[in-house]
């Protein structure tokens, strides 16, 4: 799929744009492989490669944009950024905008939780703004931007149900595009046709804890415009990674270990080394 008008239309129909977490580069440009039709860059994988740290946020703002830069230059798919709280008041998440704007990310999703933020599925509960400031975010996000196909994705981190509405209709009402309601603030799929009809634009869902285990793709794409498997690519790579160095640790050989590993020349050509040397001989005569 390509970035623009047809990824912002595609949602707003709400024909499910099914996406994965990335955390870095290398990770994106896998799930692009793979077939997603978009990709995520998640703040809990993000501050888990880059820092090797919870997702608190302990990484800036120019940080996180670092990351996104790499990510969106290595892909052609829509990248959606996670801009965690957007980095301070109303007057920081304008700058926020610009700057994720400008680096080419196709949407981004700003939570209303009391800035440092928590992760919601790791800690007991978070603590939100209230709604007031929580409109005043999303409008100064909408006043900011500057391509009008850049989607502002409204999260709250609210858990009441009827709190999670009201905030998600004002949300709307200031100028977001969807609405992101967390995993603990329903427990089926009649909550979240609920939220669908009375925010009255398409969810943004991140498959986590019971999403993921029992909703049926039919049921998602129901409601949501767009599903993002948030933390599968990450934790997937944390426990090839666990298991394989263990037994390279203890072993000190590279026979039987747990995992598989990928053919060395595979990986050359999927990274791009052919290409580089085809630029080579193009442009370096010493080449």
């Amino acid at each position: 799929m390509s970035r623009g008008p047809e990824f912002r239309n595609r949602i707003l129909a709400q024909k499910t744009v099914w996406s994965a977490g990335a955390y870095d580069a290398l990770s994106a440009r896998f799930i692009e492989q793979a077939g997603f039709d978009a990709l995520m860059t998640s703040g809990f994988g993000v501050s888990a490669s880059f820092l090797g740290q919870p997702d608190a946020e302990l990484y800036t703002m120019s940080e996180n944009l670092t990351v996104v830069r790499n990510v969106v230059s290595a892909v052609k798919v829509p990248v959606i950024a996670d801009i965690d709280t957007g980095y301070g008041n109303a007057i920081n998440v304008m700058r926020t905008i610009r700057e994720f704007e400008a680096a080419g990310v196709s949407a981004v999703i700003m939570e209303d939780q009391v800035a440092p933020k928590r992760c919601p599925i790791c800690v007991g509960g978070v603590e939100v703004i209230p709604m007031d400031e929580g409109v005043a975010k999303i409008k100064a996000a909408a006043d900011a931007r500057r391509d009008p196909n850049m989607l502002i994705i409204a999260r709250t981190d609210a858990v009441d149900p009827a709190e999670a509405m009201a905030r998600g209709r004002a949300y709307v009402e200031a100028g977001a595009d969807m609405i992101q309601p967390i995993s603990k603030c329903f427990s089926s799929i009649d909550g979240l046709r609920a939220m669908r009809e009375a925010v009255g634009v398409p969810l943004s869902l991140q498959l986590l804890g019971w999403l993921e285990r029992d909703l049926s793709p039919a049921e998602v794409e129901e409601v949501a415009g767009m599903a993002t498997y948030a933390l599968v690519p990450l934790m997937t790579v944390a426990s090839a990674l666990k298991e394989n160095l263990a037994a390279l640790a203890q072993r000190r050989s590279t026979k039987d270990l747990p995992r598989p590993t990928t053919d060395h020349n595979s990986f050359i050509d999927f990274i791009g080394f052919p290409e580089i040397e085809e630029l080579q001989k193009k442009y370096l005569k010493s080449a």
